[in-house]
């Protein structure tokens, strides 16, 4: 059995596809928690941890989320969205965190369907866990954005890194790259070492990208990433579902 949280259309607002038509599939479960993104408030408990907690929680959450029980209900999902395109979007499988479910034969048969039908797929993990590309070799044509957590995410740095699954993510997905998430006081502290030492060895691009779910915090922690990029090489990466919609998550 897997978990989706949601379904929509809209635009990536991340990365190197940013602005391009996007079907997303929201998947529930995470294996991480990140207290340190901060705090919200949802059926009246106090929830630290990232912009999509409802993806995460699983015992707060779970009753809201959709069993799918057929690799089918997902393709009938993306198939509802394209019937009237005249092109072919992309998909992007985000979470909680999707690569729990990376071996399960329900989303493997999705994901193979969608790469023998020539979609681009990209899949936002935070990079700890890897599946077998040969056991499932469709893993070779998806797209990995690698969202590896630092220490502003108030993970331990041994649960947040796992350099046996980035190296598989970063070598033998497609076009696969690093997108890190930076506030100002992280750039001011130790932000190059830390993307450096996970860095180490690849050549897959480094995106960077603000920390900030509304337009203000958005802009205060752009002011310093901007240059954080130009003097390290990096490619700046903005928001832009948070710019359009003033929140993390388009509705």
């Amino acid at each position: 059995m897997i978990y989706l949280v949601e379904d929509f259309f809209s635009i990536q607002g991340e990365g190197p596809y940013m602005g391009t038509p996007s079907i997303f599939l929201r998947f529930g479960g995470c294996n991480l928690r990140c207290p340190g993104f901060g705090e919200t408030w949802q059926k009246g408990k106090r929830i630290l941890g990232c912009d999509t907690v409802r993806a995460v929680y699983t015992r707060l959450f779970k009753e809201d989320w959709q069993e799918v029980e057929d690799a089918d209900r997902l393709i009938e999902i993306i198939q509802n969205y394209v019937v009237n395109l005249s092109y072919r979007p992309d998909i992007v499988l985000t979470g909680g965190e999707p690569m729990l479910y990376a071996e399960n034969p329900i989303f493997y048969r999705a994901v193979e369907w969608m790469v023998e039908n020539h979609y681009r797929v990209t899949v936002e993990t935070n990079a700890t866990l890897a599946p077998s590309f040969e056991a499932y070799p469709a893993y070779r044509s998806v797209t990995f954005a690698m969202a590896v957590k630092l220490s502003n995410s108030g993970e331990p740095k041994e649960r947040r890194i796992v350099p046996e699954a980035i190296a598989h993510l970063a070598k033998e997905g497609k076009e696969s790259f690093f997108k890190f998430t930076l506030n100002s006081e992280l750039i001011e502290r130790d932000a190059y070492e830390q993307i450096s030492e996970i860095c180490d060895g690849y050549e897959n691009p480094i995106y960077c990208m603000p920390l900030g779910e509304s337009i203000p915090q958005l802009h205060e922690h752009a002011k310093y990433v901007v240059p954080f990029c130009l003097k390290h090489g990096y490619h700046y990466s903005d928001r832009l579902h948070v710019r359009l919609w003033n929140r993390e998550e388009k509705r």
